[in-house]
């Protein structure tokens, strides 16, 4: 009973609704395309052609190459190699957020 009282007290507390309401990222043009860029855009391009993209990857990383080209390949098969639902959701989250 004390935690839900206390949990009220907080959630009705000035300075908490002030926290949220600067945590709220603006509406701009650039907060929208930086969260469609970093966020959806590589889950949706991993889920799409992950398969041909680690593919590619392999395929260099199998002949010797210099440190700098390895990171690189490795990056991209990281990175596009296998899409995740956890991303694609926050990322759709945050557009949501950003909107309500």
């Amino acid at each position: 009973m004390k935690i839900q009282e206390k949990l009220e007290k907080f959630k009705s507390h000035p300075a908490t609704k002030k926290s949220l309401e600067q945590l709220k990222p603006k509406k701009t043009f650039w907060s929208l395309f930086g969260v469609a860029l970093f966020f959806i855009v590589p889950e949706i391009v991993a889920f799409v052609w992950g398969d041909e993209i680690t593919a590619y990857a392999q395929h260099h990383l199998s002949q010797p190459l210099p440190l700098e080209e390895e990171y690189k390949y490795k990056m991209i098969e990281m990175m596009f190699g296998e899409g995740s639902w956890f991303n694609l959701l926050f990322g759709i989250g945050l557009l949501v957020w950003a909107f309500f």
